[in-house]
């Protein structure tokens, strides 16, 4: 693969996030979404392509990586400040929690430790973490079962399950829909049985504020259907935009793929006059202030229509 011939994407300098698609069915455990975030920012930075755009072996990319509390900050738009603490935190996490892969053809499920070493430095506000042997596999890119995106596409989501459903969105983004268990969705956003025992609880905290919030950020049209066995609702049906594949030929006779997600939404910037109230309510104060006040309101009825 010539470096001309590399998708889009690659060729761009975004951060880009690259890993196996077991990953995005992966329980990662007590993972905060700051945590996950450092995760996916650490990941981005292994690349994998070599100067002539041929994919690196697992063996032969590089296992330590530095994260500075700036970079988080660019990409993430968090206060700086709060950045030194969110890299302080992951460290810890990074260096306990190991995370539940499923190997259904081997019939398998494997626990693998994220790194082998993590460390933070105070002074200069960055962590330096090495990725541990068994972990690079999946974190190398190659031609097959593999999920590719901006890092910032994710950058202005706030819940960790809309994280995680969004990448799962990206495994399927050709076929416009995915299916799974209530099971599974529980595995993938990592709660148990304990937590949000309630189907409806569940729903609301997780997938369908997910839904909400990815479909404020991109126009995905983002739905789902309730699968039932009886009045059990067992599994989800996700439906959404598909990722419009288009093909070009070279110069050189050579089929590519080109690849148009769905568009961002830009984002609007509410200007919140009365931060006590909530959208779409009046408050009582000022409802009060016009029955106080008639001819007050009289006379701004009046004053606007000289214009």
């Amino acid at each position: 693969m010539q470096k001309a011939n590399l998708p889009k994407i690659l060729k761009s300098n975004t951060s880009k996030v690259y890993k196996n698609k077991k990953l995005n069915t992966a329980n990662f455990g007590n993972f905060t979404l700051n945590d996950y975030q450092v995760f996916l920012y650490l990941v981005s930075k292994i690349g994998g392509i070599d100067k002539l755009g041929k994919y690196l072996q697992p063996e032969q990319l590089q296992r330590e990586y530095v994260l500075t509390a700036k970079e988080f900050n660019d990409v993430f738009e968090v206060d700086i400040h709060t950045c030194y603490g969110i890299l302080k935190k992951a460290v810890d996490k990074l260096m306990k929690t190991d995370i539940k892969v499923e190997k259904i053809e081997l019939k398998e499920i494997w626990r693998i430790n994220i790194c082998s070493m993590a460390k933070y430095n105070k002074g200069d506000g960055y962590i330096s973490i090495k990725f541990t042997d068994d972990i690079m596999p999946y974190l190398a890119q190659v031609t097959k079962k593999f999920v590719l995106y901006n890092l910032k596409e994710i950058s202005n989501f706030g819940s960790l399950y809309t994280t995680r459903l969004y990448e799962l969105i990206q495994e399927f983004k050709e076929t416009g829909w995915v299916l799974k268990s209530i099971d599974q969705l529980r595995e993938i956003f990592a709660i148990d049985n304990n937590k949000f025992k309630l189907y409806g609880h569940f729903k609301a905290k997780t997938f369908a504020h997910a839904c909400e919030e990815i479909n404020n950020n991109y126009d995905m049209d983002l739905k789902f259907e309730e699968i039932k066995e009886g009045r059990k609702v067992v599994a989800i049906k996700f439906f959404f935009k598909q990722t419009v594949i288009s093909q070009r030929t070279d110069q050189a006779g050579n089929i590519h793929n080109t690849y148009i997600k769905p568009e961002k939404k830009k984002r609007v910037k509410k200007v919140d006059k009365f931060p006590e109230v909530l959208e779409g309510q009046l408050s009582f104060e000022s409802l009060e202030s016009k029955k106080k006040n008639p001819f007050l309101s009289f006379i701004s009825k009046f004053t606007s229509g000289k214009k």
